[in-house]
């Protein structure tokens, strides 16, 4: 489905929307670290890969508090009405263990991808108050997890939480077979991600890209 050489005449350290695609389909995802006063974009193919399994139904395990969150109906959820706010609320200031991996380039580079059809994001308002989301790239059945985000001081305890979960039903109605969340860490084991071999994922993503899904008018269940 995608050729084996990267687009020509593309520059790594500033990433488009074809590079995107040709680094997805094959496994790749971009991550910017601080070296010196600057940052250089690098790119990865994690072994073991963190995913989290879409089938059966219960491989994905909502916790007790969270459940209740959800039933809750304390946020209204929402999908694709502020692509760039969600990623900008991603990249914002971290602690100095734990900075972005975000570029001014890598962020117009996925906001561009939205634009194209090929990353989508979900929210969590309170009123008219963004309050939480996550983001990712959609490429045939394959879900590419990239970032979340919350804001407890405006009320969005948990809003990540409750948009992860909303996100793993919708993939589900829709048919999608691979949700990669890159890595697996602490925050994401309370639901039941699980590492496989890098090649095992490879051949996921391989039989994952070629099916004809689509994201769709998402409606939160």
């Amino acid at each position: 489905m995608f050729a084996e050489d990267p687009p020509r005449e593309i520059d790594p350290q500033k990433p488009d929307v074809a590079l995107l695609l040709w680094a997805y389909g094959h496994g790749l995802f971009p991550m910017a670290e601080t070296r010196g006063k600057r940052k250089r974009i690098d790119w990865f193919c994690p072994d073991p890969r963190g995913v989290i399994p879409l089938e059966p139904p219960g491989a994905f395990y909502v916790p007790k508090n969270l459940d209740k969150e959800i039933r809750r109906r304390k946020f209204s959820i929402r999908s694709d009405t502020a692509f760039a706010d969600v990623i900008q609320n991603c990249a914002g200031p971290r602690t100095k263990e734990n900075q972005s991996w975000h570029t001014a380039d890598l962020i117009e580079a996925y906001v561009g991808m939205h634009r194209a059809g090929f990353a989508h994001c979900v929210e969590a308002w309170l009123g008219d108050q963004l309050v939480g989301g996550l983001y990712g790239v959609t490429i045939g059945g394959a879900y590419f997890g990239e970032s979340m985000f919350s804001r407890p001081d405006l009320g969005g305890s948990n809003s990540s939480k409750v948009c992860l979960v909303h996100l793993v039903r919708w993939l589900r109605h829709r048919g999608y077979t691979l949700l990669d969340t890159q890595f697996a860490n602490d925050h994401l084991m309370q639901f039941g991600v699980i590492e496989i071999p890098a090649e095992e994922y490879l051949n996921q993503l391989d039989a994952a890209i070629r099916q004809p899904v689509t994201w769709g008018e998402f409606k939160p269940t």
